[in-house]
């Protein structure tokens, strides 16, 4: 069971993404902070990410990206990055392999950390 490490502060987004991709057989670990993002991920050792742009706190997702990429555990890591703003080349030059803009069709989430998790 792939394990994604879902990183959004937005509670109600969480919890719904966090149910469909549980449904669809992905073990989720949710982070609501950036600040939380590597110790967390350094605890779980999730198998890929799926990052919001904007997070409370003054911390945007492509910084988590950054920093993830830096650390040899997760530099090859699968990482999803969503907004709802048009904000992909600043998502894609971070490091993310994939970006959706908000509203997205979350029925499409598990093929596609399935296609990015094969890659790997």
């Amino acid at each position: 069971m792939p394990k994604v490490m879902l990183v959004d502060d937005d509670r109600t987004t969480a919890m719904l993404l966090e149910t469909l991709l549980s449904l669809d057989g992905f073990q989720v670990v949710l982070a609501a902070r950036g600040s939380d993002v590597l110790e967390k991920a350094h605890q779980e050792r999730p198998d890929a990410f799926l990052i919001d742009y904007h997070l409370s706190g003054g911390v945007q997702g492509t910084e988590i990206v950054g920093k993830l990429r830096a650390e040899p555990a997760f530099k090859h890591a699968p990482i999803i990055m969503t907004s709802g703003m048009n904000v992909e080349e600043a998502a894609l030059r971070a490091g993310a392999n994939l970006f959706l803009i908000k509203p997205f069709d979350p029925a499409e989430l598990p093929s596609l950390l399935n296609r990015l998790l094969s890659a790997v």
